[in-house]
């Protein structure tokens, strides 16, 4: 968290917090309370409820009329187009130069904006920067202390470097919640959320780790919840292979942004995927020869990573 944010309120960069909002009635007010609850002080609310069908808009219409005196807010209830075309409106409406996506089932954590805004002021060369998440159950009660070493079994030591970021990104998936602050010229630069995509947040995070615009920085910014809607999308096997689906579409589409190795590592992240569409389609043969293919490409792409040519140059 290098270097300073500034203390005088009118010269503090605006950031515009974001948040498309779903089916989340029980959530929703805790989510928009965070925000009130930031220290940072320089920022605006837009929020957009997406067509949900149970009383989520009336709880953000209730919370709006209560705290519009409080901080800009900017509240929209329109049918139901998708979270990805929904990301793309909210940063249509904002006015900051620093957005906030955020999750209206979880929450940001007190100094996360701070420590975000510090990190890019001080790294103008980047576009964006992620952290990590506390999670929480459906009452709000701490289960674990980081979403990224916990849930998804990273090893944070690689988001420490561009090299790590990039194969992070490409081969362990491992962003848990709203964690990231990022540039609007950023946004701008990468063409923002791809629209009919579920697997929306690896799609944009590969392109802006592509462009070397990604930064990490080791605090929790936000509460990622854990409740039965999001566990039953995780468990239903359809839904699985869908996500996986269009992630190695995804993969497969994205290859042509990276130099080698990256590329090659990509390549084999998307045959890593294969298998595991196979195995929940009970098809050995075929998981058999994505393995086979992933494992030859990744033992390419690290013979040609930079620390090997470190290594070839040592010797």
């Amino acid at each position: 968290m290098d270097g300073d944010v500034p203390r005088d309120v009118a010269a503090m960069p605006l950031v515009s917090v974001l948040i498309p909002a779903f089916n989340h009635e029980r959530f929703v007010q805790r989510c928009l309370d965070s925000v009130l609850e930031d220290p940072y002080p320089a920022k605006e609310l837009i929020v957009i409820d997406d067509g949900s069908t149970d009383r989520t808009a009336e709880r953000i219409a209730d919370w709006v009329a209560m705290h519009c005196m409080d901080i800009p807010i900017e509240y929209v209830r329109r049918e139901n187009r998708g979270i990805a075309a929904t990301l793309n409106e909210l940063a249509a409406r904002a006015n900051g130069d620093f957005l906030r996506p955020g999750a209206s089932d979880d929450y940001l954590l007190p100094g996360g904006l701070d420590a975000q805004m510090r990190y890019l002021l001080a790294h103008p060369d980047k576009g964006a920067v992620i952290g990590d998440s506390i999670v929480v159950d459906q009452h709000g009660n701490r289960m674990h202390d980081s979403g990224m070493r916990v849930l998804h079994r990273a090893d944070k030591r690689l988001y420490r470097s561009d090299d790590g970021i990039r194969r992070a990104i490409i081969s362990h998936w491992a962003i848990g919640g709203p964690v990231a602050l990022m540039r609007r010229s950023a946004l701008d630069t990468v063409d923002r959320w791809s629209e009919g995509l579920r697997i929306e947040d690896w799609d944009l995070f590969l392109r802006l780790a592509a462009a070397d615009a990604l930064g990490f920085i080791d605090v929790s910014v936000c509460a990622y919840r854990i409740h039965g809607a999001n566990l039953s999308k995780t468990r239903h096997t359809a839904t699985r292979i869908a996500n996986l689906a269009e992630s190695r579409q995804v993969a497969q589409r994205r290859a042509c942004l990276f130099d080698e190795p990256y590329k090659t590592l990509l390549q084999a992240q998307s045959h890593y995927i294969g298998a595991k569409i196979s195995f929940l389609q009970r098809q050995p043969l075929p998981v058999a020869a994505h393995l086979l293919a992933y494992a030859w490409l990744a033992a390419m792409s690290r013979l040609a990573s930079p620390s090997a040519d470190h290594r070839a140059e040592a010797t």
